[in-house]
């Protein structure tokens, strides 16, 4: 039993290793969400960290989830985790070739910054993200076309409240 305990944690360790986590991505949940197969065949979900995309039912939600599948789906990343979500999500910067990529959504106009949550990023991902999502405004690139965009956080509390 001992034997078999130490090779799961060997196993685990070799595929989240001082809160990276590297891997396939395998499914694209909505523009902030993704699932990532390690070589151990372990999947996880991974909650991309800085930023919020409009939910499903939401105007660019479907435009949001389309993005960041083009930018993941089927390519091998490195989450850099700071933590898990109260539903259980790594949450992490995804790189792929050491390209940021929830940046990327940000520039595009298919995410926000996330402010809420920008005390748990390094000074230069809050400032880059930041200048990211001016940049998008100021182009007026995807969501940020609408005249007067509704952030996810204020459509799932309309959710909740109806």
């Amino acid at each position: 039993m001992r034997a078999i305990l130490l090779l799961a944690l060997a196993l685990l360790a070799s595929s989240v290793q001082a809160g990276l986590i590297s891997g396939r991505v395998v499914h694209v949940a909505d523009g902030d969400t993704i699932t990532v197969l390690d070589a151990s065949k372990v999947q996880h979900k991974i909650r991309l960290a800085g930023i919020d995309a409009p939910e499903k039912a939401q105007a660019y939600g479907q435009r949001s989830r389309e993005s960041l599948d083009e930018l993941v789906v089927g390519r091998t990343v490195i989450v850099e985790t700071t933590k898990k979500d109260r539903y259980g999500r790594f949450v992490g910067k995804v790189l792929v070739n050491g390209r940021d990529i929830n940046i990327e959504q940000i520039r595009r106009g298919m995410a926000w910054f996330y402010r809420h949550y920008e005390k748990e990023l390094p000074a230069s991902d809050r400032q880059s993200y930041d200048r990211a999502e001016v940049e998008a405004k100021d182009y007026r690139r995807g969501l940020w076309d609408d005249k007067s965009p509704t952030p996810p956080w204020e459509f799932r509390q309309t959710k909740r409240g109806q």
